[in-house]
């Protein structure tokens, strides 16, 4: 069952927020961010065993796919959707996945999160199988349709990780690499769009730069792979070949002309790169 006071929806520390100046407010949720970090420091070796096991399955050719409702679902989607431009993987090795479809990317989809059986559904439609990986996403970590994809999923023989801002959450139950940020009560009480989102955004932005790194995707502290796909990532390539081949700018932006991509550029001239 889910806990009668949870974490998430404990009392703000601050009263009579309507009577705060504008300064008073601003100060106060800067002081309660300021709390996320370093609880997230306290996961970290939550965080590495979540990475390493995810790093196993992609190695395999697996999958990572994100679920979640609201708040917790879009920063999913966010993180996955941010994987292709800067590690040029494809679109669906990083997926998420949010309850009430991609209309509720924008708009609130009333009792989606509550369809304890919709998101096996969702995850199926993608042809999920053990040699994939699924995050559970949830600020209370008690939503229904985050603790249903993640069970269903472990009785499918996938392996599980979760991310909540809650103890002894329920999604934890039903992962085999929980991570819990409880950061405590909201600014505005039970508002996890705040710290509980800072804190899923930054953990998240953790797990996937860490799984691409270890994946390859990265050289040196370069994001070779990124999409060229406007003319500010053509130049930031540009200044990568500059600065790894010690050429000019010229050369620099024909040999990225001729070779579409950054890694292609160094592998052709002879850089130590990993396949």
């Amino acid at each position: 069952m889910a806990k009668n006071n949870p974490d998430t929806e404990k009392e703000s520390l601050y009263a009579n927020l309507e009577k705060m100046s504008t300064e008073e407010i601003l100060m106060g949720i800067n002081a309660e961010d300021k709390k996320v970090s370093s609880v997230i420091k306290k996961q970290i070796p939550n965080i590495e065993k979540l990475v390493d096991a995810v790093v196993l399955k992609m190695k395999d050719g697996g999958r990572l796919f994100y679920i979640g409702a609201g708040t917790s679902g879009r920063i999913g989607i966010l993180d996955a959707s941010e994987c292709p431009p800067t590690f040029g993987v494809p679109h669906d090795l990083v997926i998420g996945i949010i309850a009430g479809g991609d209309y509720a990317i924008r708009k609130a989809v009333e009792n989606a999160e509550d369809d304890f059986n919709q998101a096996w559904e969702d995850l199926k439609k993608h042809n999920i199988s053990s040699a994939d990986f699924v995050i559970g996403i949830a600020a209370s970590g008690n939503t229904p349709y985050v603790i249903g994809g993640l069970k269903m999923a472990r009785e499918n023989n996938i392996k599980t990780g979760s991310i909540s801002c809650n103890s002894n959450s329920l999604i934890s139950k039903e992962a085999d690499f929980p991570i819990e940020i409880v950061v405590g009560p909201e600014f505005l009480t039970g508002s996890t769009r705040m710290k509980a989102g800072t804190s899923q955004k930054l953990v998240l932005n953790m797990i996937s730069t860490s799984v691409m790194i270890k994946l390859g995707k990265v050289y040196g502290n370069k994001m070779i792979d990124m999409q060229l796909s406007n003319k500010k990532l053509v130049q930031r390539g540009v200044e990568m070949i500059i600065e790894e081949l010690k050429i000019d700018e010229k050369l620099a932006a024909e040999l990225l002309n001729k070779h579409k991509s950054v890694r292609a550029v160094l592998l052709a001239e002879n850089k130590n790169l990993a396949d």
